[in-house]
């Protein structure tokens, strides 16, 4: 620092420059580092969304989550059909309160005051522009409040990236918030006009469920969304009160001690000689132990990623040589954007089944990549007779669990998480696997077993005995709606539309091994499996409270309302090869 030579003061000129230069600093250190406390408008967001930034809202805070896509252990597709989104109840029924903490390190403003009007994620058709007119306000923030009470304000906004429907009241009319039978949920047979073009005949199709849809749930009124949404997280709240999020980690040694006797049986009948006897207590075995890595998978039972993680590995890997990471990979977007044509893996099966319309217009899977489940002439043979291949498919269904996991183990998707915490974990399922490979296909299948008869007999006996446990996996939703109504619907109505639970008596819930609570699940998918009863009464609570209907069935009903699903959209695909062939005779295009 100068000082004049006149009684050591410094020149009012330097003082002047001095302060220039520091006003002038703290302003290029506020432009390069903004305030966490500025409000980030939706144009802020759109514009951030445009130039290939990872948004998403979270309660008050609007976080950038570039560098975690990545590095996320519950895969990237997650975050990606988030962007643009209040995902308030989705990061906090999925992650433990100490997760939650650490996404203030990813905050980088704060959003408006009052509800936030959801965006179309990219990666499910939504188009940002870049170069519009962004601004962006300081304010200061009050951190007590609460956006769950401002019902109104800006709710009404349009949006061109959003979705937003605003039906009137009278089409919300129902008879009650319940179905506990197929003949509650009938499926209208209206004429079909086989002059319209197939592509039209597909979007009439489509439209019918939607308008079902529509009709029975509540409005998409964003008012009434934010009612629904606010209700839900009371429940949850009073489900974390009730202590349901705790393990009782006794009844675990209820099940182990189930799962050392199948195995021991299976293995003791293979000693004697038992072969068929031996194949069909492993199915067993396999079918039970599988419900403990689902829970394990969702961090169920202790809690502790690394902890549930390993029992997930070690049962699902190296007990039944089955990939936990593909699994949750799926399985986590299945949960985000359940039955979604489109997004959800778990209704992917075209050529063998379509349990909607949709598919016969050749979607493209953002879960697979982009690749094109093409509507040829296989999935033309195949789809008429799919009520009568549903049982047949899935007894040998876990074959093609093989393949996916082998396919996911060595996929980029497996090897990104290298970058991660999570790094441990593809190395890990490659040993399992082919540990498995070792004890089941050579050391049983090939040294013990006598015959080629005998071998391919027990692999297919012990595969096919496992068969309910898929028949379960897609009773809770084949039979439910596939519609997409927009960004504005809540996460738990979405939740409940598209999931059904399975009623049965408490002294039986081993059988299902919570997989008959999927409703319950899909709303609270922490939740241990054990406490799920519990909380099915609070959810019926909620749904009378909420006017959302809530879907039990019964076993059979449930089998039966899956087959007259797929029966169903057999005899959509009957109606547009009618109209294909009046296109064919006549030379019409369909356009009147």
């Amino acid at each position: 620092m100068k000082t004049c030579s006149t009684g050591g003061r410094m020149d009012n000129v330097h003082i002047i420059q001095i302060l220039r230069f520091n006003s002038d600093s703290n302003a290029k250190s506020k432009k390069m580092k903004p305030s966490r406390d500025r409000m980030l408008t939706p144009q802020a967001v759109k514009q951030m969304i445009a130039e290939g930034h990872a948004i998403v809202v979270f309660e008050d805070s609007v976080l950038r989550l570039d560098s975690w896509l990545s590095r996320h252990p519950g895969g990237r597709l997650a975050i990606l059909h988030m962007i643009g989104k209040d995902a308030t109840d989705e990061m906090t029924v999925y992650h433990s309160a100490a997760t939650l903490k650490t996404m203030k390190a990813f905050m980088i403003g704060r959003k408006p005051p009052g509800p936030w009007t959801n965006l179309t994620p990219p990666i499910r058709g939504g188009i940002y522009q870049r170069g519009e007119v962004v601004v962006e306000e300081d304010i200061a923030c009050d951190d007590s409040l609460e956006e769950d009470t401002c019902l109104a304000s800006e709710c009404s906004a349009e949006d061109e990236n959003t979705t937003q429907f605003n039906m009137p009241p009278s089409i919300r009319s129902r008879t009650s918030p319940y179905k506990r039978s197929p003949s509650c949920d009938p499926v209208p047979k209206e004429a079909v006009d086989v002059r319209q073009s197939p592509n039209d005949y597909t979007d009439w199709a489509v439209q019918q469920e939607i308008n079902r849809d529509l009709q029975d749930y509540p409005s998409l009124d964003p008012i009434m969304q934010l009612s629904i949404a606010h209700k839900y997280r009371l429940l949850h709240q009073k489900i974390r009160d009730q202590g349901l999020y705790n393990c009782p980690i006794s009844e675990y040694g209820k099940e182990l001690a189930r799962y050392v006797s199948l195995f021991a049986v299976s293995m003791t009948a293979l000693y004697h000689g038992w072969y068929m006897t031996s194949a069909a207590f492993l199915g067993l075995f396999w079918h039970q132990i599988m419900f403990t890595a689902h829970d394990a998978g969702h961090l169920a039972i202790t809690h502790i990623f690394a902890v549930d993680t390993l029992i997930g590995l070690f049962i699902a890997d190296f007990c039944c040589g089955l990939s936990l990471g593909w699994w949750k990979s799926s399985h986590n977007v299945h949960h985000l954007i359940t039955n979604h044509p489109e997004h959800d893996p778990d209704i992917q099966n075209v050529p063998l089944f379509a349990t909607c319309p949709s598919f016969f217009r050749s979607i493209c899977s953002t879960y697979y990549d982009n690749f094109v489940f093409v509507w040829d002439a296989a999935a033309s043979f195949l789809v008429p007779y799919q009520q009568y291949t549903y049982y047949p498919i899935m007894g040998i269904a876990r074959f093609n669990l093989y393949l996916l996991s082998w396919l996911h183990v060595l996929s980029s998707r497996s090897s990104s998480l290298g970058r991660s915490k999570a790094w441990w974990i593809r190395p890990t399922e490659i040993a399992f696997i082919c540990c498995y490979l070792f004890l089941f296909g050579y050391c049983l299948v090939w040294k013990t077993l006598p015959t080629w008869t005998i071998r391919i007999a027990f692999v297919l006996v012990s595969h096919i005995v496992t068969m309910p446990l898929h028949v379960q996996i897609t009773l809770s939703h084949w039979g439910m709606s596939t519609s997409e109504l927009g960004e504005s619907e809540s996460f738990a109505q979405r939740q409940l539309r598209t999931t059904m639970d399975v009623d049965c008596p408490a002294w039986l819930d081993f059988i299902h091994g919570g997989l008959q609570f999927q409703a319950v699940h899909h709303l609270f998918p922490r939740v241990p499996r054990h406490n799920l009863r519990k909380v099915q009464v609070l959810v019926k609570e909620f749904c009378r409270d909420a006017n959302i209907p809530y879907t039990i069935l019964g076993f059979t009903d449930g089998n039966r309302k899956v087959l007259g699903r797929l029966e169903e959209v057999s005899e959509q695909l009957k109606n547009l090869v009618q109209c294909q062939k009046y296109m064919a005779e006549t030379g019409e295009s369909g356009l009147h």
